[in-house]
C-alpha cells in the first residue's frame, strides 16, 4: 500500500561466519513486470542491525532466483529464515528507439553478472550541495536526490 518496494526475506537460516559476502536465496523468481528493472537494497532495521546488504541491479528480462548479496563487520551474524533484510524497489526501465532495452540483451536466468558494454548516460559534479535529478519516462516525472549521503550507493 504505501511501500516503496517490495520486502524480500531470506528463505533458508544462514549464519555468517566471517566477513566474506554471502549470497542469499529468496525463493523469489523473476521476470519483472513488464518495462521494469528493480534495484535490491537493504533494510534500514537490517542495517541498524549490523548486516549490510549490498545493492544490485536486477535486469528486466532475468528469470532466475533474485538472491541478496550481504555482510557483516561483527560475525557471527545469525540470519532467520523469513527475516525481511532487503527491498526490491521497481524503477522504469530506459528503453531504446526501437523498444529494445538499453542493453539489447537477454539476461536469463544468469545472476551477479554484467550485459552489454558499459555505458555513462548522465553525469554530474558532486559538490557540497545535494545534487537532485528530474527524468521525465512515458509521460510520467521523476525527481530525485541523486546523492543518498552514504558514500556508498550514488542513483
Amino acid at each position: 500500500s504505501g511501500s516503496a518496494g517490495l520486502d524480500l526475506a531470506a528463505s533458508q537460516s544462514a549464519i555468517i561466519q566471517d566477513q566474506s559476502v554471502n549470497i542469499l536465496p529468496t525463493r523469489v523468481y523473476g521476470p519483472l513486470p513488464a518495462g521494469f528493472c528493480a534495484l535490491l537494497i537493504g533494510c534500514s532495521s537490517t542495517s541498524k542491525a549490523g548486516l549490510f546488504v549490498l545493492p544490485g541491479v536486477i535486469d528486466t528480462n532475468y528469470t532466475g532466483e533474485i538472491k541478496i548479496m550481504a555482510w557483516t563487520p561483527t560475525s557471527p551474524c545469525t540470519i532467520p529464515a523469513g527475516e525481511h533484510i532487503a527491498q526490491l524497489i521497481l524503477l522504469p526501465n530506459v528503453q531504446g528507439e526501437k523498444g529494445d532495452s538499453v542493453l539489447g540483451q537477454q539476461r536469463g536466468s544468469a545472476g551477479f553478472g554484467s550485459t552489454g558494454l558499459p555505458r555513462i548516460f548522465w553525469t554530474q559534479k558532486v559538490t557540497t550541495g545535494q545534487p537532485m535529478l528530474t527524468c521525465k519516462v512515458n509521460g510520467r516525472v521523476f525527481t530525485g536526490l541523486v546523492d543518498t549521503g552514504a558514500d556508498v550507493s550514488i542513483i
